[in-house]
Parts: structure tokens; sequence; C-alpha cells
């Protein structure tokens, strides 16, 4: 007998639509099964909406009658089971919809592409690669058999770069990611490798290939026209020994033989989900990988202080390279008594001699020319007069314009003085080069920031002036890597600037040749000693402890609830009987509502997220009594945002 009911999950953000339901099949309705694509009729709002048919069964529990599908999009199964429980299952620890979640796991339907992937049949399985190598640089561990085992650690990456086959250079990060990636393939099981950005992604890509298992690479890029991104994505859906490799949304990708999870640096920012439910890519490896058994390797050259945690609890393994492949880290100050200099002496003797046979790092804080100005009477910021954003220059002779709405400042005057002079208060990636230029004259003088991208260079002489994480690969490694602007990065106010600095000063290093100086100028103190030393988990540890000390994430979790007064009292006030810890305002924000910090432990976590998801639905739900004559107003919507670093900025 065929089976009767499709139990589906519909595409809609509204909480309240956040389960399965119930509809019949209808006779002639042939190829509805788990996984494909339907739509189906909304009795309450009378439309037809988009779902997934998650299961089918012969019977329902509802007692009424069942509406019925309305039509069958497409009869390619494209929500696996392993990705619907993981999507319901991030849901669930941060309060938000599967559908919001399903949004980044299942890519837009291309018909073109699918109706070639369908045309074709079952797709033959790649055969698995080569035999298993051990992963180099870290005698001594048990990596890979830990692996094998499905382990989970955390691994300090070698901070050097490799040269390929083809004469490329690699971070030797994206060496060992790769290795890991062609063993679990080796052993006929899948790999899922996220990374931050671009950069990353073709380092890695270069090192599979260069290890002969690009046969099995399935790219998951946000940049990717949407139809090589769909096809991908259909070709995950088999059971070949797939090595998946992407930004944050390629750990939903299909597997269901998986056998190893890799985050690469899980403290870039890059790895928070901007959109709802905002959940992290270091969360949804760890929950994949407690659903599946895969073993799961978190890869940075700075630890997280996330990762930290992990580690102290025993859940995360610390694996770590020799000693000896540190670079050579200077702390360049200026003598007692001298005028402070942005490049002191140590620094400028270091790149004059290292620029003679290669290019020199320079690393600064900002891009721009000078992204800071400020009166030249009075000393006071400049700000725009349309929208109160600070006032930069781009370029030198340029006029004054707002960095955030763009607005030309000419002229200007002075809010406090009345005074209408500038001076140019910070240097910009354009400014230092221009400067840089002056004093090394004949010298080649490339900018990668935002607007510049540069991705590699020759061994040839040259001074490179980059902003953090846009700095180029130089072949065979910089001669000599000046950081700048430590100072200033570490006076942004944010609960993570050290443990960022750690990492932007940490990648940069890496792509020094062996025993080339990185020099830190300006920047004394214990995280400045630790980089110096290397001591990046001692570092981390210690950041942990400080934390906790305060109550701080992520010694504990934190969710922000963001509304209407009367909405946001109601939720917090339903969260008094889970056992939180405490909870911060409400303050009032932007947009007329208000927000408050609930602070709780990780072992209440899924209670508070059960409670705020019900306050959610009555939230949504609610209805105000229209009033005569008077215009009904929208009821402001209640948000959440679990573990958000950014509310302690």
């Amino acid at each position: 007998m065929a089976a009767a009911v499709a139990r589906v999950v519909i595409d809609s953000p509204l909480p309240q639509l956040d389960h399965l339901f119930d509809y019949a099949i209808p006779d002639g309705l042939d190829g509805v099964a788990a996984g494909v694509r339907v739509r189906v009729p909304l009795r309450s709002a009378g439309r037809v909406a988009d779902a997934f048919v998650v299961e089918v069964a012969d019977e329902s529990e509802h007692a009424g009658a069942l509406s019925p599908v309305d039509a069958l999009v497409s009869t390619v199964p494209v929500l696996s089971h392993e990705v619907w429980t993981l999507a319901r299952a991030v849901a669930d620890r941060v309060a938000g919809t599967a559908s919001d979640v399903l949004r980044l796991a299942v890519p837009k339907r291309q018909v073109r592409v699918e109706k070639a992937y369908a045309a074709a049949g079952s797709p033959a399985v790649p055969p698995a690669p080569g035999g298993v190598e051990p992963v180099s640089g870290y005698a001594g561990s048990d990596l890979d058999e830990g692996i094998a085992a499905g382990g989970r650690f955390v691994v300090d990456a070698i901070p050097t770069l490799t040269s390929l086959s083809d004469g490329a250079s690699v971070g030797s990060w994206a060496v060992t990611a790769a290795r890991l990636a062609a063993n679990t393939a080796a052993r006929g099981r899948q790999t899922i490798v996220s990374v931050p950005d671009h950069r990353d992604l073709d380092q890695l890509d270069a090192a599979l290939h260069a290890l002969g298992v690009g046969a099995v690479v399935l790219r998951f890029d946000a940049a990717q026209p949407s139809a090589d991104r769909y096809r991908s994505f259909l070709t995950a859906l088999g059971d070949g020994p797939h090595i998946v490799i992407g930004n944050r949304s390629s750990l939903y990708a299909p597997a269901s033989r998986l056998g190893l999870l890799v985050v690469v640096e899980d403290g870039d920012p890059l790895h928070r989900e901007p959109l709802a439910p905002y959940a992290h890519s270091r969360d949804v490896a760890l929950v994949r990988q407690s659903q599946s058994g895969a073993a799961l390797v978190l890869l940075s050259h700075a630890r997280s202080v996330d990762a930290e945690r992990l580690v102290e609890l025993g859940y995360l393994s610390p694996v770590s390279p020799s000693p000896s492949v540190r670079p050579r880290v200077v702390l360049a100050e200026d003598p007692p008594g001298e005028a402070s200099a942005r490049i002191p002496a140590t620094a400028w003797a270091l790149a004059r001699e290292a620029l003679v046979s290669g290019p020199v790092l320079v690393q600064v804080a900002r891009p721009g020319y000078a992204p800071v100005v400020a009166c030249a009477s009075c000393g006071t910021a400049a700000t725009c007069a349309r929208c109160h954003g600070p006032l930069g220059v781009a370029r030198r002779g340029a006029p004054p314009q707002c960095g955030v709405c763009g607005a030309v400042a000419a002229p200007w005057r002075c809010d406090v003085c009345e005074g209408s002079s500038l001076r140019l208060v910070s240097r910009g990636s354009g400014r230092t080069a221009e400067e840089l230029g002056r004093a090394f004259p004949g010298a080649r003088v490339v900018v990668a920031d935002g607007e510049h991208r540069v991705l590699t260079l020759p061994a040839t002489p040259a001074l490179v002036v980059a902003t953090r994480g846009a700095e180029p690969i130089a072949a065979g490694g910089y001669r000599a890597v000046l950081l700048l602007d430590g100072e200033r990065m570490l006076a942004r106010e944010s609960l993570t600037i050290a443990e960022d600095a750690m990492r932007w000063w940490s990648n940069a290093a890496a792509l020094a040749a062996p025993r080339a100086p990185v020099v830190l100028a300006g920047v004394s103190g214990p995280l400045a000693q630790a980089f110096a030393a290397g001591t990046h988990a001692t570092f981390a540890a210690r950041e942990l402890a400080d934390r906790r000390a305060l109550g701080f994430p992520p010694s504990i979790r934190t969710v922000t609830v963001t509304g209407p007064i009367d909405a946001v009292t109601a939720a917090v006030d339903g969260l008094h009987d889970v056992g939180i810890r405490d909870v911060l305002g409400p303050t009032p924000v932007d947009d007329g509502g208000v927000r408050s910090i609930v602070r709780f432990d990780y072992r209440v976590g899924a209670d508070v997220a059960r409670e705020l998801r019900a306050a959610l639905i009555r939230n949504a739900t609610a209805r105000r009594r229209p009033i005569a004559g008077r215009p009904q107003r929208a009821v402001p919507s209640l948000r959440l945002h679990f573990d958000d670093p950014e509310v302690w900025t």
C-alpha cells in the first residue's frame, strides 16, 4: 500500500509554523517521498507555501481531514535525513526556526541543473584516493589514529608556508587540512572543511589538488554562480568519498557517510552567521559531530578562547607542532625617554635589510588614506553634518568624506570651536604606503586592502602594505613582517579584542619566510610576550580565566532579547524558573524598543531556548484589537540572538 501522508516542514520564518504538518498525498501524485520539494496550502493564510517532505507515513495522528499536497515541485530528494536532524538541532539550540537553517543548507533550485542531474541517473561514485599518509609536522601525536577513530581535536597550525608541486605557496595549515581530508577519503568517508573566506578557500583547493584528490573535491562557495553551487550540492547527495570545502554554510552539506569535520580559524568573525538564527560555524560543527560520530578538528594559528574552554573540559584534545617552527618574533619599542615612533628604529633597520632580498609585509589597522580626521584648532574628532558618522580622507588631496553615509564634507566647520581646518589623525594603508615610498626611494610599494585585492606576489623586493586579513601570499614567504598599529587595534572596545589581535598577528607571522624577523611595534605586556614566545594556548587559558571571573562568554552563555518593553519583560520573566544567572537591562535601542541580556550556564541552555521559543510564538500570534477610525499599527517583533559577542562592545 502506498504511503498516504506527507509530513512536511513549511518554508516560513514564523515561529508558530515551526513544526511538522501532515498533508494527504492525492491519488495520482507520484514521486512524493522524503526530501523532495512540494507546495502545500495554508488554510489560515489562504495561500500556497513551499515545503520539504521530511517523511512519509501510512496514517496521521491528526483526527480530522487532511488538506492535500498541492503540487510536487521536484522528485529530487534534496533534504537528506542528516541535514534535517542537524537543522532541527541547531534551531532548537538557539530558539530559531528550522526553515531559517534550511535556507542556509539547501541552495535555491536551479531547474536546468536539476534536470541534467535527474537525466544522468545515479552518478558514478568516484573511487577513493590512494593510501593513508601521516600528517607531517606533528610527530609524536596520535592525530591520524584519532581522526580514524572519530576523535575531537584542537590543532595548532604550523606557522609557515609550504611550496606545492606546481611552485605555488600556501599556508601549511592548508596542507594539514588537505592531508587529513585525503586520508579520510582514502578510508571511504566524507569530509567537510569550513574556512573563513575565499583566500583560505583558494589555498585549500590548491593543496587538495596537489595531493591528487581534486576529483572528489566539491566547492561550496558563496561567490560561486548559483548553477555551480547547486551542481556541487546535488553531487554531494551521493555516497562517494567527497571532500566538501567552503564557507560557513558548507557545514550543512549533505554527507551520509561523514568521517571528518574541520573548522579553520574558528575565532574569525566570518564564522558568525549574520542571518537568523545566527548559529556559529563552531557550534554547528559540534552539533553535527555529536550526531554523526565523525571526527572533529578546530585548526588555527591562534587558539580561540572558546576552543580553550572545550580543551579544559576534556572535550577536545590539543595537538601542537614542534616549537622549532615558531616564527622569530621581535618586540620593538623606542628606548625610554625618546619620542615614540610609529615604526621604531629596530623595525626600520630590519625592514631595510630584508628588502634587499625579497618582499616585506607591513600590516596596518585601517584601509584608506586617513580614516580619522579632527579639527586642527581644538582636536575634536570631525563628524558628518548629515549623520554624525566619522569623517576620513580617502586619498591625498581628497575632501573629507563620511565613512557611514558617504557624504562629502566640503566645506566643513567644527561644532565645538567653529574652526574650518582639519588635521589628519590616523594613518591608513594609503598614507602608510606613501610614507614608506618616501622613506625607501626606488622600492616598489604594493597596497592590499578592501579596495586593492592582491592575492599573491613574486619573491622580488617590494614593500607590501596590507590591512589585517588582506595580506597577499609571497612566494617563499616574506623576508620580514612588520606589525604596526598594535596599540590602535587594542584600543577598540570589544570583549574579544586581545584574542582578535593575537589571531591577526599570528596569521601574518605565518606568512614569513623561515627565520625571517616578525616585528611587533609599539606593544608590550602579557599579550605581546605571549605572541613573541609562541604560548598561544597559555594566553587563551589566561583570557578564559579572566572572563570566568567576570561572568563573560564563553565561560557562560548569553541571549539578547530585543523588542517592545512589554514583550521583552514577559519573555525574560518566564526564564527565572529555569535557573538563569542574571538579567542585564532593559536598555533602550534605536528602533524604540528595549534590549535585555540574559546570562545563563550551559547546562540550562536547552531550557532557556525552549522558554524563549514559547515567548516568540506568543508574541507572534498576539493580535491587537483594532480601534474604529484609527489605523492599526504592526506589532513590533521580538528578536533573539544567542551568544552574540557584539553586545559587549
